[in-house]
């Protein structure tokens, strides 16, 4: 009884969990929770899962080969493969080497841990997409050094890890943390917020039209784990505000706006570089349009002020993104990994 009584005192105070800089409650003790968006995210990642080999791409092989698509179009398409060939990789790193151990909660750890694992997936699709079509690998994995559009965004990102990496780099100070929130901000709000957004748009427009089918159809997955990341850094971020306001002062909110903006322009140069002509409907000004837009989202959900006012070009993407129930969005064997019910999306 002695020994119950002792254990009992040693059990977790839920009010005591913390998303940073919490050494006082036992980080390898999941439960009870504190953070249920942290375990929900999870689980509807789960619920989530698929495999990019288990999407045929004999169509898209059939297309590749023909003289069907036009030099523009191949280019849309191999650009697009080239930045997030590497983009899924850089994401994936920041979250083991810089995210994970500052991040001071079991089931915000345990989120991470799953989308570590589907940051890997998407680079693996990326490969079997280029080994499918017979592309040269190190063209699309080394196009990050040597098309400037590309460089440029993977530059912005990298730079937001560098001190994050230090072995003396801590949380602990007001510097500290708010060089962690920025991270990510960078890799949750302007990263999977916004730089992977053009690409989406690219690549579902040729879906729309029955073209590159399978590219299309691995990219519709993507974008589904994508919102996922995106919703799970914006509470992520919010939290981390609320327990820190410290944090968030007039000068870091400015700061931010700033380095949103700056995105903001890098992808609207990527967006140029892809699209020196128009295709599929698609035009350079439009994804200013769109860009913009997207950003403004991206700040209203982090607790900033809309600075663009533009509109959305492309309003099927918000049909792609909050799918209906009455639709499957899984229509491939990726149907058998479906173990909770349907995910619903705000």
């Amino acid at each position: 009884m002695q020994n119950v009584m002792k254990t009992n005192k040693n059990r977790i105070d839920v009010a005591s969990k913390r998303l940073i800089n919490c050494h006082a409650v036992d980080v390898n003790q999941l439960m009870p929770l504190k953070y249920t968006w942290a375990w929900e995210h999870y689980l509807n990642g789960c619920a989530n899962h698929w495999m990019p080999n288990e999407v045929p791409m004999g169509k898209d092989i059939e297309l590749w080969k023909s003289n069907a698509l036009n030099e523009d179009e191949r280019r849309v398409i191999m650009r697009n493969l080239g930045f997030f060939a590497t983009a899924e990789s850089l994401v994936g790193n920041n979250i083991v080497l810089a995210i994970f151990r500052h991040i001071t909660n079991p089931e915000a750890r345990q989120y991470l841990l799953r989308q570590a694992f589907e940051e890997a997936i998407h680079t693996h699709t990326f490969l079997y997409i280029v080994e499918s079509l017979s592309l040269d690998q190190s063209e699309v994995f080394n196009m990050y050094n040597e098309v400037n559009t590309i460089h440029n965004k993977d530059a912005f990102e990298m730079q937001l890890t560098a001190d994050i990496l230090q072995p003396d780099f801590t949380t602990t100070t007001q510097e500290g943390a708010q060089k962690f929130l920025e991270n990510l901000i960078g890799f949750y709000i302007i990263m999977e917020g916004i730089f992977f957004y053009s690409g989406f748009a690219m690549i579902l427009s040729f879906l729309r039209q029955n073209k590159m089918v399978g590219i299309g159809e691995q990219f519709q997955y993507i974008l589904r784990d994508e919102t996922i990341h995106l919703n799970f850094g914006i509470d992520l971020i919010n939290t981390i505000k609320e327990e820190n306001p410290h944090l968030w002062t007039p000068e870091f909110q400015a700061y931010t706006i700033d380095k949103i903006q700056q995105a903001v322009e890098l992808e609207i140069q990527y967006a140029e570089d892809c699209l020196p002509r128009g295709i599929l409907g698609l035009t350079a000004p439009m994804f200013r349009d769109y860009v913009q837009h997207i950003a403004d989202r991206r700040l209203e959900r982090i607790g900033l002020k809309a600075i663009y006012r533009s509109k959305n070009p492309f309003p099927w993407m918000s049909e792609t993104i909050d799918l209906g129930k009455e639709k499957n969005f899984f229509e491939t064997r990726v149907t058998d990994y479906q173990k909770s019910s349907n995910l619903v999306w705000s």
